[in-house]
């Protein structure tokens, strides 16, 4: 799962975001330009565009990097944050702030033993700690299920959206 909060213009934590242990990365939510249907832009705050915004930095690493698989996308974009609150993973941003050009260039090294690998110094690690080859090799998958949902969230609030403006 691809779980995304919200950050305010100063970097900060949005009061509009959620938060919890399953938050993995954050992009800007508040005051975001964009199109409406009408031709015009309009300003928005919300998680949904912190989503979209993240789904786009997973289009852009899939053209990027095509033979990853969807669990490596979300380590790249995790590991290569820039970390905001807490030093390390947080309930409120995650690994951090999603960093479009560092996914995109940054050498994250190889993956560790395990399914979806080490995502930001072994935290949250599937496969490893005792864990049933049977949960790990599951993860795998609802991380890539979660990459499509995300997406699809997107596009489906996107589309709402313009049905409103």
């Amino acid at each position: 799962m691809l779980a995304v909060g919200g950050s305010d213009r100063a970097g900060n934590h949005a009061a509009i975001s959620a938060t919890g242990p399953e938050m993995v990365v954050a992009a800007p939510a508040v005051d975001i330009v964009s199109t409406r249907p009408s031709g015009n832009y309009g300003v928005a705050s919300g998680t949904s565009d912190a989503t979209a915004i993240v789904a786009g930095v997973v289009a852009l690493v899939r053209a990027r990097y095509p033979g990853l698989a969807a669990a490596e996308v979300v380590r790249r974009i995790a590991v290569t944050a820039t970390d905001r609150g807490r030093p390390g993973r947080d309930d409120e941003f995650g690994f951090g702030i999603v960093n479009p050009v560092a996914a995109l260039t940054a050498d994250v090294g190889p993956v560790s033993p395990g399914p979806v690998g080490s995502v930001a110094g072994g935290t949250n690690v599937p496969g490893e700690g005792g864990e049933s080859a049977a949960r790990a090799g599951g993860v795998g998958w609802v991380v890539g299920a979660g990459v499509v949902v995300v997406i699809v969230a997107g596009v489906v609030v996107a589309r709402r959206r313009g049905r409103r403006d």
